[in-house]
């Protein structure tokens, strides 16, 4: 007996997010066109693996997290759990979900480090030029645009600083001959931008660590050093296998069929990944792709612009399936692509409402009514019938194309045309006058055709719009889901028991609609600029057993001093009447740790312990607000361990 082949495996990756504000539908866009194809190439026979993640280090992070009064850990792992629950929203099937805090990955960052060092391709020295905080990048003058940041176009500013150094320019000879001479990077338009911007301008060495902050991963032999964001984030692709391990999974999934990032981070993934893999003799990704921008009247949709489309709301009014299509059908894969709410309406209605929904509601309701839901495959077939069957039976192909390339768009576009034949089938064939002539014999034919093109459709419909396909199957089909592309073909079905479901959506008032999302904008934009203002939550009114979960103690401040490194935080030792706390509090600018000793405060004793620049704080002194913003400490009768009630 011949031993079964194992299946080709499939690894592709989003890149890793960094989102401190509210998501939006471009935060999505990568995420779900990653999605799409892995839920193809799975269904295609493939042992696919898809990662996506979180990028949780660096200056960005520790002073977003300052500002909110949080520990850089408790802000991160916030931001972790907005990403997941916006990728269960969207219905993503991702296989693994890295964090940069992730202390595997942190452990083998380290070790990568270590081993450039020892090989001579990172070297310390200083760094003296221009820095961006936002993209968190080095650049020299000559490689400004009018002065400001290349990548996003914001202000830079002076930097010097003692740092280490990747040897970029060792490999620029091998990195050109990759962009120009082999298909690595893709589009075409990206390669264009990464020669003419970077590779001809000539390749300078790049800092790879900071010590002007300290949330990141120290370099092992250095610890003044943190290891920057790029050497740091880049490594998760190859991390989240166990790479450096025995997981096996390294061996199995590397190299990378596909990395897909938006195109401002092109750069990174296409000149500075291939430069530290060639440093680790490692074989490279197979293929870099840099999408487009979704934009927002013209402009790149951003929160700092206040142009920002919530997927949340989007998805709550119209469904997952319609912010799916609409991204993976309007947004061409590669191409910046402009949006407006009145796009995405008119694509629910004419493609999804109009096309699809009226030929499922049609089809199931005619097979109702004519045959009772009992549908049997025809003896012979009309020529039209059969040429309708031809088409059918070649679209799996046609669409694996498409994704191959991948031009997700073109395959969509290419369902749905099927679908815009098959109502046209219906108005040409006109079962309703075949069923007042008493031609059952055709009638049969013709409502077995359609079936067929829903259920082959739907099928391979699957990986792009997960909701509505199920539900024709296990409900209007009445039969199971597949899970692989093998009955894509015309005939498979020798009888159908057909229901009738409702409908994915019904058609929308596009005015309407409009109106309610300009006013439902206006309303969040409102709220986001009030908050901004004020930098404070709206009250939020809790019940008393809420209260009773605080556990409020009076404790006796016996000693206080400056947290090192920090111009706002305390470090306070206190008593409260059972054991003595270490408590950090950011009330430097309020009070001399001298001026502290011997005072008594209220202490939040059941708070989760937080690190605060190195120092565990264990609870909260509680703090009243002054009119002029002065901060003040909440100064209790009673004794050390009485608590307040």
């Amino acid at each position: 007996m011949a031993k079964k082949q194992d299946k080709k495996t499939f690894y592709i990756t989003t890149p890793i997010y960094y989102a401190s504000g509210s998501l939006h539908i471009g935060h999505c866009y990568t995420t779900v066109c990653c999605d799409a194809i892995a839920r193809f190439k799975r269904m295609d026979g493939y042992d696919v693996y898809y990662l996506t993640g979180t990028d949780e280090h660096g200056q960005k992070v520790q002073s977003a997290a300052a500002e909110r009064g949080l520990a850089p850990q408790a802000f991160v792992d916030g931001l972790a759990e907005r990403i997941k629950k916006l990728w269960e929203r969207m219905d993503i099937s991702n296989d693994g979900f890295i964090r940069t805090t992730d202390k595997e990955h942190e452990k083998a960052v380290a070790e990568i480090f270590t081993k450039l060092y020892e090989k001579g391709d990172i070297y310390k020295s200083k760094y003296v030029g221009k820095y961006c905080e936002p993209c968190e990048s080095f650049w020299t003058e000559s490689q400004l645009a009018d002065g400001k940041c290349p990548d996003c176009g914001r202000e830079v500013k002076d930097a010097e600083e003692e740092c280490y150094f990747l040897r970029v320019s060792k490999y620029a000879d091998r990195l050109r001959k990759l962009l120009t001479e082999t298909d690595f990077l893709q589009p075409e338009s990206r390669v264009k931008e990464m020669v003419n911007n970077f590779i001809d301008k000539g390749l300078g060495d790049l800092a790879v660590t900071r010590t002007s902050f300290d949330w990141g991963i120290k370099v092992p032999f250095d610890p003044k050093h943190v290891i920057y964001v790029w050497i740091d984030a880049l490594p998760n692709y190859i991390t989240a296998l166990g790479y450096g391990g025995d997981s096996g999974m390294f061996d199995k999934y590397w190299p990378c069929d596909m990395h897909v990032m938006a195109k401002e981070i092109v750069r990174f993934h296409s000149i500075i990944w291939p430069t530290i893999l060639m440093a680790l003799d490692l074989p490279l990704p197979k293929r870099v792709y840099g999408h487009g921008w979704i934009m927002f009247d013209g402009d790149k949709m951003s929160k700092s612009k206040g142009n920002v489309v919530d997927p949340f709301i989007l998805t709550d009014r119209y469904g997952v399936d319609a912010l799916r299509y609409y991204l993976l059908r309007s947004v061409p894969f590669g191409d910046d692509c402009n949006y407006t709410n009145e796009l995405l309406l008119s694509a629910i209605n004419n493609d999804i409402v109009n096309d699809l929904g009226n030929l499922v509601r049609r089809t199931l309701a005619m097979s109702r009514q004519y045959f009772d839901g009992k549908v049997v495959k025809p003896q012979a077939f009309a020529p039209e019938d059969e040429e309708f069957g031809e088409k059918l039976t070649s679209l799996i192909g046609e669409v694996r194309a498409d994704m191959d390339k991948p031009l997700l768009g073109k395959a969509l576009e290419k369902i749905f045309a099927v679908i815009d034949k098959a109502n046209k089938y219906i108005d040409a064939n006109k079962p309703w006058a075949l069923f007042k002539a008493g031609e059952t014999e055709r009638l049969n034919t013709v409502i077995y055709t359609l079936l067929e093109c829903i259920r082959v459709c739907a099928n391979i419909l699957l990986p792009f719009i997960t909701k509505y396909p199920r539900r024709i199957f296990e409900g209007g089909l009445a039969m199971k889901t597949p899970t692989d592309f093998e009955g894509c073909y015309f005939g498979a079905i020798d009888k159908y028991s057909t229901s009738e479901i409702e409908p994915i959506l019904n058609r929308l008032d596009i005015k309407k609609e409009l109106k309610e999302l300009e006013e439902i904008a206006e309303k969040s934009n409102g709220k986001a600029k009030a908050a901004e203002k004020t930098e404070e939550p709206a009250p939020q009114q809790i019940s008393i057993d809420d209260f009773f979960k605080c556990d409020l103690r009076v404790v006796c401040i016996e000693n206080c001093e400056k947290v090192e490194k920090s111009n706002k935080l305390l470090k306070s030792t206190v008593f409260d009447g059972e054991r003595r706390r270490t408590i950090v509090s950011g009330i430097a600018n309020a009070y001399k740790p001298e001026e502290l000793i011997g005072k008594k405060a209220v202490l939040v004793a059941n708070l989760k312990p937080a690190k605060l620049c190195g120092v565990v704080s264990e609870g909260m002194l509680l703090c009243a607000v002054g009119e002029d913003g002065a901060l003040r400490l909440v100064h209790p009768d009673g004794n050390a361990g009485d608590k307040i009630c």
